[in-house]
């Protein structure tokens, strides 16, 4: 899944996949911006099919708290 994410997240951003497997955090990598994250979320929902509620979009501050986040929810 992680691989997934990484590859999906790089394709939103613009950027080759192995920026984004080093482990980015939202507001310290620049093409990470507000309108990108909704994007993001956006992509996640259709890719995995699953909807995140308020908190969790503002949880997902990294690419670890988004495996975290997409772990818990396919889980559940």
């Amino acid at each position: 899944m992680r691989e997934q994410i990484v590859e999906l997240m790089a394709s939103v951003f613009g950027v080759d996949s192995s920026e984004i497997a080093k482990g980015v955090v939202y507001g310290k990598f620049s093409e990470w911006d507000s309108l990108r994250h909704m994007t993001l979320v956006v992509a996640l929902e259709e890719e995995f099919n699953v909807t995140f509620d308020d908190e969790e979009i503002t949880d997902m501050l990294s690419l670890d708290l988004i495996v975290d986040i997409l772990t818990s929810k396919k889980q559940s």
